[in-house]
């Protein structure tokens, strides 16, 4: 029995241990199976409303900007580069002195022409003195009369040579990069610099032939130069770029359809007085119809887009709170940070417009509207 007593203590306390061990494992599956059962928990989103508005109808376009007066200016005799009277971008008026080429010679040539045209003038003079008291026949005045003439085309010839040795600003506007030095040989037709008018610009751009009857001359337009904030925002690149939307109209329609794209070419004049385009620059242009039309429209940000399409997702009622069901829409035109839902929602639903990326359909979900994001029909973006 004393031989026994030890192992008999050891198998107590043995058993003990083990029946413990099993109460806690069998209150862990339990906690398990009652989680399990309960679900996981909600997950926070910010949530809004689908709302029924109405916007202007567009036409969106891609289009690019055409001054409305530029030139490459060069000149027309050739010579050597005299004086250069700009700098490259500067502002000139109409009819300033850009560039001058040697004129030595014809200056030269002009001093005598203007000499033999004074001669000319005081032997014409005397000659018509002459003939009133009969000294001289009238066919020596003619011959005077005709010297002078011709003196006076001379003189009128050169001066007109050295003017073309002589470049000047056909129009106010902006200058482009410098392409001479002084001392340059210069051909004809080099060009010199550039010369663009910077208050107007035009935009270009193309539509498909089926909407020719939705467009007609005078229609406004938004020219957009796809860097920038949207309906009216200005912002700024850290370069100093300006980008922002400006306003225009129609002032001309192609009369042809071109055979190949099957798109009509139509131009727009842009005011600028803010030189915000640049010639060359690509832009995105809305046409702005006159008709109106209502939408229902919600926060971008409420659509998952995905491979098999775009959804988003429903807060509704559940059996022990809100749940969110996902539900697949067919999205239309966006407004700043909205987009228009053609089919799939209907106006009052609380939508998902935070946190969507993490839901799955019928998840629980816990509204906090704290941390809803701002949006806006026409936002205009901080610049930083």
């Amino acid at each position: 029995m004393r031989a026994l007593l030890p192992i008999v203590i050891v198998l107590v306390l043995v058993g003990a241990i083990v029946l413990m061990k099993a109460a806690q494992i069998g209150k862990v599956m339990r906690a398990g199976k009652a989680a399990e059962a309960a679900g996981p928990p909600p997950e926070v989103v910010a949530t809004a409303l689908a709302t029924e508005a109405t916007w202007e109808a567009t036409l969106p376009a891609v289009g690019s900007v055409e001054t409305a007066k530029g030139v490459a200016l060069s000149v027309e005799v050739p010579g050597v580069v005299s004086a250069l009277r700009f700098e490259s971008g500067a502002v000139v008026k109409k009819g300033d002195v850009l560039l001058e080429l040697e004129s030595n010679v014809e200056r030269s040539q002009l001093q005598a022409a203007v000499a033999r045209r004074t001669l000319a003038a005081s032997n014409l003079a005397r000659k018509e003195k002459l003939l009133a008291s009969g000294t001289i026949a009238i066919a020596e005045l003619e011959s005077d009369q005709a010297a002078l003439k011709t003196a006076e085309a001379d003189a009128a010839a050169l001066q007109a040579q050295i003017a073309r040795k002589t470049l000047r600003a056909p129009f106010a506007g902006k200058l482009g990069i410098r392409a001479v030095n002084l001392g340059q040989y210069l051909s004809p037709g080099t060009t010199v610099t550039t010369l663009e008018t910077s208050d107007t610009q035009f935009v270009d751009f193309t539509l498909p032939q089926q909407l020719l009857g939705e467009v007609a001359i005078g229609n406004p337009v938004r020219i957009r130069n796809g860097g920038g904030a949207r309906d009216g925002g200005v912002a700024a690149t850290a370069d100093g770029a300006i980008v922002a939307t400006v306003d225009g109209a129609i002032v001309a329609i192609d009369p042809t359809v071109d055979p190949v794209t099957r798109s009509l070419r139509l131009r727009a004049d842009v005011p600028d007085k803010e030189k915000k385009l640049r010639p060359g620059m690509f832009v995105e242009v809305s046409v702005v119809l006159p008709k109106k039309h209502a939408v229902i429209s919600v926060p971008i940000t409420a659509i998952v887009h995905a491979s098999y399409g775009d959804s988003l997702f429903v807060v509704e009622p559940g059996e022990t709170g809100k749940i969110a069901r996902q539900q697949f829409v067919r999205t239309g035109e966006t407004r700043g940070d909205f987009v228009a839902v053609e089919q799939g929602l209907t106006p009052g639903q609380e939508v998902v417009v935070s946190g969507a990326f993490k839901l799955r359909n019928n998840a629980k979900v816990a509204v906090n509207n704290d941390v809803k994001p701002a949006a806006s029909v026409a936002p205009q973006p901080e610049n930083r």
